[in-house]
Formats: structure tokens, sequence, C-alpha cells
């Protein structure tokens, strides 16, 4: 990248941060209403596949995009939020979109966003304005379809502007309570929203309340409806070197022998809806058998998940997570358990506030020996001296220490995980998780590389 355009580039995400942030929100489609119907409507250059949920949204949407396009398709994503680069959330044939293009997509539609905030008492969001960028940039390419995961809910998220072919619910829980709801029901309610007439909805394993909720919008709308576990689901897996083997049932039959470099439950029913979802897209069915089951193997190997149980470090082993709530917590924890021999391990943990910090903390007492716990970058960071008290409350203050920097956090972690008095070579490892903010502050530092 030249240095030209970085400094482009810098100006525009400037810029962009400059208005408001995905933590503040004014539910409402009036504004990107007005800013699609000003650029022309790219929203509807293309079908889309929309992916609402709480866990699980950014993996589904790169399973669904690789598979896509192992059926030679040209495919568009956009995903929220980034763990490293802005550019992350618009991602074109399979990478994300380069500083130029992002910058040239910026400058082509500032006008118009300028025009929306002049009309409104409300000025675009930070994320309102990305998704105008993501949906005129896959306008413009062209795509021959759009994978677009929400940011927050469903009914109002700026995505949902667009009407999908196919909305994909992946599993609900609490999260957001203060914008969605304070259960899952009135939660699914809202992701509900994505599903429109004549669309298919795709749902993964739902919580009674959720499935209920999202069933009845299903049909109030006259939406085709595919469930995990009644028209589709994972068969059988076990764990393998690097990941698991999965065998999937989808909507069109079985799928056998998949090997999915990912680790955990959670990850085979990631793939399995995602399965399920371009299945749907392709019109496979039960009348019409599975897809090409070489291609669904192809795509599902070559599937990655940066931020995601994700090893940025070996002797020992540091893995950095995303999990932000008790619910992905859990599931990690599992994954953790199923597919990692640590004799000791030790966890960095970094939040945001308004998140069920304790939750959290409880999912990884079973398996972290100590934590360190430490404060991201964000605005709205926990601060450690914070957190500190609630892991105390969790851990006990033996098993605690607090470090305000993360890479200091993370080195000290390092130390105590090879200093243990396990001290098993090669048996100690490191986890660092909390938010999405420090997975991606920590693979930066770790692995240094950006995208």
């Amino acid at each position: 990248m030249s240095s030209s355009s970085t400094g482009e580039l810098a100006r525009v995400e400037g810029e962009l941060l400059a208005r408001w942030p995905e933590s503040r929100v004014e539910p409402s489609l009036t504004r990107i209403h007005a800013l699609v119907d000003l650029l022309g409507s790219p929203h509807r250059a293309m079908p889309v596949i929309q992916v609402a949920g709480t866990n699980g949204k950014t993996t589904t949407a790169r399973m669904v995009d690789e598979l896509l396009r192992g059926f030679g398709l040209r495919v568009g994503r956009f995903t929220s939020p980034h763990l490293e680069s802005m550019r992350e959330r618009i991602v074109l044939d399979g990478e994300p979109v380069s500083a130029e293009r992002f910058v040239e997509t910026y400058a082509d539609i500032a006008p118009y966003v300028q025009m929306v905030d002049a009309g409104s008492d409300v000025p675009m969001s930070f994320f309102e304005v990305m998704v105008g960028m993501a949906y005129a940039l896959f306008a413009d390419a062209p795509v021959d379809v759009a994978v677009i995961e929400v940011g927050m809910g469903g009914t109002w998220d700026a995505t949902n502007v667009a009407d999908a072919r196919v909305a994909v619910v992946t599993p609900v829980d609490l999260d957001h309570a203060e914008y969605l709801g304070p259960d899952v029901a009135t939660i699914a309610g809202e992701k509900a929203g994505i599903i429109k007439t004549e669309a298919i909805a795709v749902l993964a394993h739902q919580q009674p309340g959720a499935l209920d909720a999202l069933v009845r919008r299903a049909v109030e709308v006259e939406a085709v409806v595919a469930r995990e576990g009644t028209e589709f689901g994972v068969l059988e897996r076990r764990v393998a070197v690097g990941g698991q083997q999965v065998r999937l049932q989808g909507l069109g039959g079985e799928y056998e022998e998949v090997f999915l470099p990912l680790f955990g439950a959670h990850q085979a029913q990631n793939a399995v809806t995602a399965l399920a979802a371009v299945e749907a897209f392709l019109g496979a069915g039960a009348a019409t058998g599975p897809i090409e089951q070489e291609t669904v193997r192809a795509a599902f190997a070559a599937v990655r998940s940066p931020g995601r149980l994700e090893r940025v470090r070996t002797s020992p082993t540091v893995l950095v997570d995303a999990a932000h709530n008790p619910a992905g917590m859990a599931a990690s924890v599992d994954a953790l358990k199923e597919s990692f021999d640590f004799t000791r391990l030790v966890g960095v943990v970094g939040c945001v506030r308004g998140k069920d910090v304790a939750g959290m903390l409880a999912a990884l007492e079973d398996v972290c020996a100590e934590v360190v716990v430490t404060q991201n970058s964000s605005p709205r960071a926990m601060p450690a001296d914070e957190l500190g008290a609630l892991a105390v409350d969790v851990f006990g203050a033996d098993r605690v220490s607090v470090s305000p920097q993360l890479a200091d956090a993370i080195g000290e972690a390092i130390e105590l995980a090879e200093a243990g008095p396990d001290d098993a070579l090669g048996g100690s490892g490191v986890l660092v998780t909390g938010s999405v903010i420090t997975a991606g502050e920590a693979r930066t530092l770790l692995a240094g590389r950006r995208t």
C-alpha cells in the first residue's frame, strides 16, 4: 500500500470514526433508506443472504461466502465488528477490499451522506455509512450475491434495508438487552424482522421462546422455514487434528467426511446452518438431492475464522477468542475442553461495559488456573481494576492479576503459563478473550499481521 493510499485511508477512517459509534443507537431505518434511495437502490442490485443471531454470525457468514464462491459465484460479504482493519467489514471475492477501493467508495457516497445528515435531526452513524458503502460497492462490482451480517437486532438494523432471499438466524441468547429486550423471546422477535415475504428462513437450534417468536414471524409473512434438528442438522462429529470431522444433514441429503478446521460443537452447528442457507439459495432440497459434495468439502476445508479460538503463537500456545457474552464463552470453553489438552491454561481477559462480565468469568473459571485482567483501547472498555474486582469474586484473589496494558498482560500470562507448578513442556497455554476488540488487538500484538 502506497504512503498516499495509507494517508487517504487514515483520513477516511477518521471521518467515519467521528460519527456515532456502534454502541450508540437511534433505532430507525429512515436514514439508511434515504441514503440508498439517493444512491439508486444498490441494495436491490443483487440477491441477499442475511445473517442475524446472538453468536456465530460472522463465522456463519464466512462459511456461506466460502461455499458460494466454491460454486463459482462472485460474492460480497459485509460483517461486523472488525478485528484489526476497518476494511475487513467489506469483503469482495474472499478478500477485504483494497484501501484504494475503500477510499473511492467513501468518496462516491459522501455527498449523499451529507445530504441525509442535512435533512435529519440525527446524523448517520458510523455503522449506517459502512452499510451504505457495502451495498454501493457490491452493486458496482457487481456481485452475484451479497452475504450480509446484521449489526444488532434485526428489524431496525441498517442492513435490513434489503429484503433477504434467505434469512439466517443463528442461536439467540441474552445480549444487548438494553436495546433488544430482557428475554430471549423478545430479542428473537426483534431479530425475526429480517424474515420477509417469500424468503426462506434458516433457523439454527433455538431456545423454545426464541423459536416460537421466529416461526411466528415466518408464518405471518408466509416465509418457508428450515429448522436445525428437523430439516437439517449435525449427524456426527469427531475431533481431528486441527479441527473436526463432521457428517451433516442438509436440506438435500447427507454430506459425509467433511473436515472443518475449527473447534467445537458450535462451529459444527455454524457449518450446517451455512450449508442449509446455501442449499436454500441454490434451490436444493429433498426433491433435488445434495449439492456437489466435493465442492462442499473443499469449501469447508478452506474456511478460516480469525479470532475464534485462533492459535497465534506456540511454545506456549496462545489462543485468541472473541467471545463477549456468557453463551459465547461457554461454547468456547466446551471447545477448549474437547480439542485441547492443556495441563495449565492462563486467561487474559479484557471486556467492555454493558456485558455480563461475571457470567463470562464464571464460564472461564472451570478451565483457567489463573487470569490476568486487562483493558482494551475501546472507549467502552471496563477499567482493569473494576474487572479485577469482579474476577476476584469468581476466582479468588490468589488467582487474579491486574495488568492494564494488554501487551504487558499477555507477557505476564505467558510467564505464568510457563512457570506454573505443572511445568509440563508443551502443556501450558494462554487464552486471550472477553471482547472482539481484545481479540483483535492481541492478534496485532502477537501475529504482527493486518488484513
